[in-house]
């Protein structure tokens, strides 16, 4: 993990067939089982392009692990008759995610259906907080006795340092440096991964979402505040300390208001769902205190001042996407979070802003992401899974090694 990336799209990653690679190799045809299943052996040779000595050895380690499972037979007029491999549908992920206030625990299968879910309302300090989620995943576990539960997954409202663990920016929330993983997997005795909330938004995407082809992307989560995950020739990048993305907390206006970072005029202070709140106290100083839920709602019932409000969010979001574009010059932008149930209504005011502060050429496709809440979910429980392997689990693998393993197109 010691150069910043994250595969984020098998299909464009050359593969081998040595000892060396063979935990990545198990992860990629785990992938290809899930996507194309029920799949023949020779079909996944074929796709993934290894041997099929090789994938045979993979698919009997998978078979011993009961990640799949064997079904049907092709039909074929002569020759052998080979069987078909799917997802085994007893192993599941427990999944969180965590909000400042909130958190919605989940049971997700292979296939990312999510099975059952459990909220808990948070308390501010992190170890009270830490012991209301356990118990909901342990009242998840207690109730479906049938499954297998292999890891947990958990989607964070800050930055993850790749190499502690531990989150190390959330300017929303209290839980920097708190230990999640060590308190989790002490009491749920199961192996525990963390993932920012955007990157597990992007990586459920990549998994079940509509990106294929799509080479360079970034998705932009707007929430309490601004997150950015980047998608860069196939692989999500998370940088040092996994910080890369932080793009709400670069300033547009250094006279602006006070961001939670300690700078003026960051982007997330004018674009976020906050901001949307702000903008409306100052335009209706008498109204009642209204949830981010409750403003869009006032929006859609043609309050002016909750329209004007959001107006204004959506103009700076627009504008802040030139950040982006200038920066990485994705191919594709994804919105996630509080104004995706008024897209229809402000999403144009966004792609306007964001067509007139093009550096040159055709803007970048823009477009919501699929439903924000199951995403974290099934990007936590992907991301959980995914580190399952040695491929993973393994600290000691140096950069040489992994430039070899994942060379790109």
């Amino acid at each position: 993990m010691k150069n910043g990336f994250v595969r984020g799209d098998f299909a464009r990653t050359q593969l081998g067939s040595s000892e060396a690679m063979r935990d990545t190799n198990r992860d990629v045809i785990l992938e290809l089982i899930r996507s194309h299943q029920p799949v023949a052996r020779a079909d996944l040779s074929r796709i993934s392009g290894l041997q099929p000595s090789t994938v045979s050895s993979i698919v009997e380690q998978l078979l011993d692990e009961r990640w799949i499972s064997e079904g049907g037979l092709v039909r074929r007029t002569r020759g052998r008759r080979p069987t078909l491999l799917s997802l085994n549908d007893r192993p599941v992920l427990l999944a969180v995610d965590i909000r400042p206030r909130r958190a919605v625990a989940a049971i997700v299968d292979l296939n990312g259906r999510i099975l059952a879910r459990q909220d808990a309302l948070l308390p501010s300090d992190p170890e009270f907080a830490i012991l209301r989620i356990i118990e909901a995943m342990e009242d998840l576990r207690r109730r479906h006795p049938g499954h297998s539960f292999e890891g947990i997954g958990i989607s964070l409202p800050g930055r993850v340092d790749p190499e502690t663990q531990l989150m190390v920016l959330a300017p929303n929330s209290t839980w920097v440096g708190y230990d999640i993983r060590a308190a989790v997997e002490r009491r749920m005795e199961l192996k525990v991964e963390l993932t920012n909330a955007a990157n597990a938004s992007l990586t459920s995407e990549l998994w079940f979402g509509r990106m294929n082809g799509v080479h360079n992307a970034a998705l932009v989560s707007i929430a309490e505040g601004i997150s950015v995950a980047i998608l860069t020739n196939g692989v999500i990048v998370s940088g040092l300390h996994g910080l890369a993305g932080e793009f709400g907390h670069i300033p547009i206006d250094p006279q602006g208001p006070l961001c939670l970072c300690g700078q003026r005029g960051c982007w997330q202070v004018f674009a976020s769902s906050s901001a949307a709140l702000r903008f409306y106290k100052e335009m209706a100083p008498a109204s009642s205190p209204v949830s981010i839920q409750g403003l869009m709602q006032l929006a859609e019932e043609e309050d002016e001042d909750a329209v004007s409000a959001v107006v204004k969010q959506a103009t700076f979001i627009g504008r802040g996407l030139r950040l982006i574009t200038a920066a990485l010059a994705p191919e594709l932008i994804l919105i996630a979070g509080d104004l995706a149930g008024s897209w229809h209504r402000f999403g144009p005011i966004v792609e306007g802003e964001l067509c007139k502060t093009m550096l040159a050429g055709a803007p970048p496709t823009l477009t919501l992401t699929t439903d924000v809440e199951l995403s974290r979910l099934r990007g936590a429980a992907v991301t959980a899974l995914q580190r399952h392997s040695g491929y993973y689990s393994s600290r000691q693998m140096s950069r040489r090694a992994a430039d070899s393993t994942l060379q790109r197109v």
